[in-house]
């Protein structure tokens, strides 16, 4: 990947505290316009690596760039062209949405009141808070804090926004309001998020790093991280006598393993194919041939929360 297409480029970043090494070395790869997903287990490197980034704490050792500039040397030159919302949002509880806004805008805009207005207002309808925008802080719900967050960090427009666990303990709705924010937000900048909700991060992310005890494990897109997660799985739902189905089956040398189970006369198979075109064009057939009523045939999605386990596991080895 050439290194204007990337908004965060780091060498060997690292950091200790005393004999602690919270971040080792990372090299890490941000594509432009990206929903980038940099996950890991409590006390990985992610906050120190955020707080790296935004020039917060100085590295012990290596660097990076973020859009172009030095994050040692251009940091306050950085932090006007992105935006931040932490893990823990505090606002002025008597103040308004469109309050908060304005007065966070004057901080990046010198110019007159008519367009910080036509900015703020762009930042309510962006995030969907335009019913409550003229009500105080103190009566908004978890999910509407977190959106207001979200158009806080928005407001100079940046490049990059840069989210820590956006929709940590919001309920079901709220977390849904976020994920769309997020979804509308990639067409004008680059979101890089840490977040442990991994049902959100298969859902909207398309580049995801992983790191463990300070290290990275993997940086890959979404696709190809659930794709390289080992044999693939085809699962099948069975009527009739499956036992010698099962033995030619499993004698075959694309098939890596058969898990079955039963329930009353239904039998379910998880079948391990090392070759996907062959169990597309054998298996469905070798099923029918041997006398079995076929209710169901579909490959098995890959889920995230698996293959993040598993990377973790076998990164501690």
């Amino acid at each position: 990947m050439n290194a204007n297409d990337l908004v965060i480029c780091t060498e060997g970043l690292s950091k200790s505290f005393g004999e602690v090494h919270a971040l080792k070395s990372l090299d890490l790869r941000v594509p432009q316009k990206s929903i980038f997903a940099f996950l890991g287990p409590n006390g990985a490197g992610k906050t120190t690596t955020i707080k790296l980034l935004l020039g917060l704490l100085k590295p012990t050792g290596g660097g990076g760039k973020i859009l172009g500039m030095d994050i040692i040397h251009e940091n306050v030159d950085i932090r006007a062209k992105i935006g931040y919302l932490p893990q823990d949002t505090r606002f002025y509880e008597h103040m308004t949405a469109r309050q908060t806004l304005e007065y966070t805008a004057k901080f990046f805009y010198a110019g007159p009141q008519s367009e910080i207005d036509k900015r703020v207002n762009e930042m309510i309808e962006l995030v969907g808070l335009e019913g409550k925008a003229d009500r105080p802080i103190k009566g908004f719900s978890g999910g509407e804090r977190q959106r207001l967050g979200i158009a806080q960090a928005e407001v100079n427009y940046p490049d990059l926004l840069i989210l820590d666990e956006p929709a940590a303990s919001l309920d079901p709705q709220g977390r849904r309001d976020v994920l769309e924010v997020m979804s509308r937000i990639r067409k004008y900048a680059t979101i890089f998020y840490c977040t442990h909700i991994l049902d959100d991060v298969q859902r909207i992310s398309d580049q995801v790093a992983i790191v463990n005890q300070g290290e990275l494990v993997t940086q890959t897109s979404i696709e190809e991280l659930l794709a390289g997660t080992g044999d693939l799985v085809y699962s099948v739902t069975l009527s009739g006598d499956a036992r010698s189905a099962y033995t030619q089956i499993n004698q075959q040398p694309w098939v890596s393993g058969i898990e079955a189970s039963q329930q009353g006369e239904q039998t379910t198979w998880q079948v391990s194919v090392t070759d996907e075109v062959a169990a597309k064009d054998q298996l469905m057939n070798l099923l029918v041939s041997s006398g079995l009523k076929v209710s169901n045939f579909s490959r098995k999605e890959q889920n995230l929360e698996d293959v993040f386990i598993n990377i973790v596991e076998r990164s501690q080895k």
